[in-house]
């Protein structure tokens, strides 16, 4: 997820949508509600929203929303982000960009392709390494965005190379020790003062093995996250940064807050990392709840939990008086 523009010109999203049809020939649709497109299923509407279907339309629309000064959010599969009541103001484009091939003990994908997907299709085609992006929801594009990790692996472990919209509009093949991948982070998440860098694809080095070892090692990934996380019910994934040497989900335990409810937001009894929607939450209920679990937790162990979760919207005022409910 990158977001990008937000001190922009006024937005007219019919203008802007009659142009990106013209030139870029992506249809657009004004005022989309997005909580379809997350996993923790709430969000508002989309001044304008558009998905692109491949990487040349991918590049076209951040490059078209750049040159404009348009305030753009890049959205993938919707995980690790909690989308504000209020929608999103600008362009939201959607990544569907899903094109990957093996290439001898290499995988090339395009940065929609889903997580999971990679990890089905390397199995198939005996390459091991990515059997951990089984229990990543979200896209290739994002996983390195934020070095996203799983079963005692991560990006990192794994990432050759990056092709990378850069700043300036040019694109660039960027090896994996030029992206400063560290815990769930890396330079992509830290653009400064200029555009957001976006990667269009990546490229994984992995090992030759039995696809039927890496096959059985993919049905314990299921099984461990079937008995352990609450996979029936909408969540964004963990929701806090794992701390130093310990566990959020542990400190949220230990402070007895599984099971605590906000609205229609709770706290997961299966994993106290997991903030869960029971279908009738918004995005506030969401996101007080994570509030008042983050307070209690640095109450009880003086640990101030960061969020992995990234607040998209129009978040202006929060924290919301409660009784403004789900349209502040």
């Amino acid at each position: 997820m990158t977001k990008a523009g937000t001190d922009a010109v006024p937005f007219d999203a019919l203008a802007v949508g009659s142009e990106i049809q013209r030139r870029v020939g992506a249809k657009t649709s004004r005022d989309e509600p997005l909580a379809r497109f997350t996993t923790m299923r709430v969000g508002g509407p989309a001044d304008l929203f558009v998905t692109a279907h491949n990487r040349m339309e991918l590049r076209a629309l951040v490059r078209f929303a750049r040159t404009r000064g348009l305030p753009h959010v890049l959205l993938g599969r919707g995980s690790d982000v909690v989308i504000s009541d209020r929608g999103v103001r600008g362009l939201v484009i959607q990544d569907r960009a899903e094109g990957s091939r093996i290439d001898g003990d290499r995988y090339v994908a395009e940065a929609g392709v889903p997580m999971a997907r990679a990890a089905t299709e390397t199995q198939k085609a005996g390459l091991s390494g990515l059997e951990f992006g089984l229990a990543i929801p979200g896209t290739v594009g994002g996983a390195v965005w934020a070095n996203a990790g799983a079963h005692e692996s991560d990006i990192a472990t794994i990432l050759e190379s990056a092709d990378v919209l850069l700043a300036d509009g040019t694109e660039a093949r960027l090896p994996a020790a030029e992206l400063a991948l560290a815990y769930r982070d890396s330079r992509l998440k830290h653009p400064g003062d200029g555009a957001a860098e976006i990667v269009l694809a990546a490229t994984f080095r992995l090992l030759a093995a039995s696809a039927d070892e890496i096959k059985a090692r993919l049905d314990d990934i299921r099984r461990w996250r079937q008995a352990h996380q609450p996979l029936g019910l909408p969540s964004a994934g963990s929701f806090f940064r794992n701390p130093t040497g310990d566990s959020a989900g542990r400190l949220i335990d230990e402070a007895g807050l599984k099971g605590l409810r906000l609205g229609g937001a709770v706290v997961s009894e299966k994993h106290a990392n997991f903030i869960v929607n029971d279908g009738k939450g918004s995005a506030a209920d969401v996101r007080r709840l994570g509030d008042r679990v983050r307070d209690e937790v640095e109450r009880r162990h003086g640990v101030r939990l960061e969020h992995e979760v990234i607040f998209v919207g129009d978040w202006s005022g929060w924290p919301w008086p409660e009784a403004d409910g789900r349209t502040p």
